[in-house]
């Protein structure tokens, strides 16, 4: 008898996404699965702060304690940076859409948003400069006219290089939070 909730490799049930009918909508909630190469970077990040702060408990006990305090400062940086790491992405709500980036976070209502749509355009390979043909999910405010807005996920950045279903599964999620909460 398969154990499937054991494995890694179960197949993807439509309703593993769909958020039961008790839980609170008002809460932020990511609509989607963060990806194996974000899950994977901070992974390695945890693994390298355990090093760090193993290596600031032997400075602890061998040197002199303002250079183990600056060692466990840099790890503490480094687990920071992991859990932001994690956080990144799209968060939705009954009170609007929110995008996590690295450094900053845009908090978007849905009275606010003119439109959530995927479309064919370069886009940025992993965050890197380097681009390539992708699809990318944008938002339009209102009254924001020609201003630049960030694409808020695409198919080749962390949460979704190689898994193409699981960006089309995210997109319309987010897209149909935006048709549900945005006034018409």
């Amino acid at each position: 008898m398969p154990l499937p909730f054991l494995t890694a490799d179960r197949v993807f049930e439509a309703t593993d996404d769909v958020p039961l009918p008790y839980e609170d909508r008002d809460h932020w909630r990511r609509p989607y699965r963060p990806g194996p190469w974000r899950v994977g970077t901070a992974a390695l990040a945890l693994l390298l702060a355990s090093f760090v702060l193993f290596a600031a408990v032997v400075i602890a006990a061998t040197a002199e304690l303002t250079a183990a305090l600056v060692v466990f400062g840099l790890a503490l940086l480094v687990i920071a940076t992991a859990v932001r790491l994690l956080r990144m992405g799209v968060w939705v709500s009954a009170r609007g859409l929110r995008h996590v980036a690295f450094f900053t976070t845009r908090t978007t209502p849905w009275a606010q948003v003119s439109s959530v749509r995927t479309v064919q355009q370069p886009v940025r390979w992993l965050g890197l400069p380097r681009t390539v043909q992708g699809q990318a999910l944008l938002l339009a405010r209102q009254g924001s006219g020609a201003d630049a807005v960030p694409p808020l996920m695409s198919t080749h950045d962390a949460d979704f290089l190689g898994r193409a279903e699981a960006f089309d599964r995210a997109a319309d999620t987010v897209e149909a939070w935006a048709d549900e909460y945005r006034p018409h």
